[in-house]
C-alpha cells in the first residue's frame, strides 16, 4: 500500500510501513534533470531544491512509485525495490566498517582442519574471479586472508596489493623488508618477540590494510599471531563497560621519528562510529607518547589501559600461524592486531610488506560482484 501522509510518502513493504520525507525523495530523484546518467552524480545542490517541499500526489504502478511534489510539480519515479533497500531508519551505520558488518572470531572458530581458516590459492585467486571475490570478502568479514603459493620472490607483495587496490607509500617506502638489521630503527627489524599491535597508529589516516609476504622462514620461532580486536572490544564492553567507555573516550598520543621523519597522531585505542559501534582499534605500546591529562585522568586511564592490554594478550585470543615461503597475509590493520614470537638468527627470516587501503579492496570486490572484472 502506498499513500501520502503530511506531505511525505508512506510505502507498505514486508508487513511494515516505510516513511520517506519529501526532501529525501527529491534529493535522491533519479530523473535525468537531477542525476547525470553518465556519472550517476547529482546535478542539483540541496540549496537549489525548493523550500517547503511536500508530496502532492502518488501513483503506484506495482513495480514503481511515481511521486509528484509541491510547490513546483516535479516528478520522480522510484522502483519499489530501490525504496525498500534504501529506506531511512535501516538501523545501523551501513558503511561496512563497523562490528555490525563483521564476523567476530576467536581462534577456535577458525579451525584449519575443518576448512574454516580464511585462505586461498594465489594461482586460483588470479585465474578465477569468484575465488578472488571470496578472498577479498574474507578480509572485510573476518579481517584477514592467507594467500598461499605466492612466489617467494622479492617485490611480489606489491603485485598482490595491486590486484585489489593501490599501494600506500609511507616513510618506509612502497615496500619494506622485515628482517634483522644491524642498526634497527624499529623493533620489527630485530629477532625480539613482538606483542599484539596495529601498525602506524602515529599516522592520520592510518593505513587500513597491511600485507606480509614470507620469502624465508626462521629455523626456529618467528611465528605470526593474529588477534581479532573487534571481538576483544565487544567482550570488554560486555564485561566492563566503564573501562570500555574510558578507553573509547580518551585520545592517546602516538609518535614516531627518525632522522628523516616525525609523525604524530592522537586517537582513542577503540574508535566508535557516531552510533557508538566499534569501528577501529589502535594498539601499539612501542609508539605511545606521554599522556598529558590531569593526574586523576591519567591514573584512571592506565588502569583501563592495562585491563584492555591484558584482554588482548590472552593466549586463547591469538591465532598462531607459521608462515612459510610463499605465504602472504592480507589483513585489516584497523581491526586485526598482529604479533610475532622471538626467533633464532639462523634461517635468515625475511618477510616483505606493504600497505594498502580498505576502500580500494572494497571497490574491487564490488566490481567483481557486478561481474565486470575478468
Amino acid at each position: 500500500m502506498t499513500s501520502q501522509n503530511d506531505g511525505d510518502l508512506e510505502l507498505g513493504s514486508g508487513g511494515h510501513t516505510l516513511r520517506f520525507p519529501a526532501i529525501w525523495l527529491r534529493d535522491n530523484c533519479p530523473c535525468a534533470q537531477c542525476l547525470d546518467p553518465g556519472s550517476g552524480q547529482k546535478l542539483k545542490d540541496i540549496t537549489e531544491l525548493p523550500p517547503g517541499l511536500a508530496v502532492s500526489a502518488v501513483q503506484d504502478t506495482g513495480e514503481s512509485v511515481v511521486v509528484t511534489y509541491a510547490p513546483d510539480g516535479h516528478r520522480s519515479a522510484f522502483s519499489r525495490s530501490w525504496l525498500a533497500a534504501h529506506a531511512p531508519g535501516a538501523g545501523h551505520d551501513r558503511d561496512g566498517r563497523t562490528e555490525d558488518d563483521k564476523e567476530l572470531w576467536r581462534p577456535a572458530d577458525l579451525d584449519p582442519a575443518a576448512g574454516r581458516l580464511p585462505e586461498a590459492s594465489w594461482p586460483c585467486y588470479l585465474a578465477e574471479p569468484a575465488e578472488r571475490a571470496r578472498a577479498l570478502d574474507a578480509v572485510l568479514r573476518w579481517g584477514f586472508v592467507l594467500l598461499r603459493d605466492v612466489p617467494a620472490e622479492p617485490g611480489l607483495v606489491l603485485e598482490v596489493a595491486a590486484s585489489f587496490g593501490f599501494v600506500r607509500e609511507t616513510n618506509y617506502g612502497r615496500l619494506f623488508d622485515v628482517r634483522i638489521e644491524p642498526r634497527p630503527g624499529n623493533l620489527a627489524y630485530t629477532s625480539r618477540r613482538i606483542l599484539p599491535h596495529t601498525d602506524n597508529p602515529y599516522r592520520d589516516p592510518v593505513p587500513t590494510v597491511q600485507l606480509l609476504h614470507c620469502l624465508r622462514a626462521a629455523d626456529d620461532g618467528g611465528d605470526t599471531g593474529l588477534v581479532d580486536g573487534f571481538a576483544a572490544a565487544r567482550e570488554l564492553r560486555a564485561t566492563d563497560r566503564e573501562t570500555f567507555d574510558l578507553i573509547a573516550g580518551t585520545p592517546v598520543p602516538f609518535g614516531y621519528q627518525d632522522k628523516g621523519t616525525e609523525l604524530r597522531a592522537s586517537q582513542p585505542l577503540i574508535e566508535l562510529s557516531p552510533r557508538g559501534r566499534i569501528r577501529a582499534v589502535r594498539f601499539n605500546n612501542r609508539s605511545m607518547r606521554p599522556l598529558r591529562l590531569p593526574y586523576a585522568q591519567v591514573t584512571a586511564f592506565y588502569a583501563a589501559y592495562r585491563r584492555w592490554a591484558e584482554l588482548l594478550a590472552r593466549p586463547e585470543r591469538q591465532l598462531n600461524l607459521r608462515l612459510g615461503p610463499g605465504d602472504c597475509l592480507v589483513f585489516d590493520n584497523t581491526r586485526v592486531l598482529h604479533a610475532r614470537t622471538a626467533f633464532s638468527g639462523t634461517g635468515g627470516r625475511h618477510l616483505q610488506g606493504c600497505y594498502a587501503d580498505l576502500d580500494g579492496l572494497a571497490s574491487t570486490l564490488a566490481v567483481l560482484r557486478r561481474g565486470e572484472i575478468p
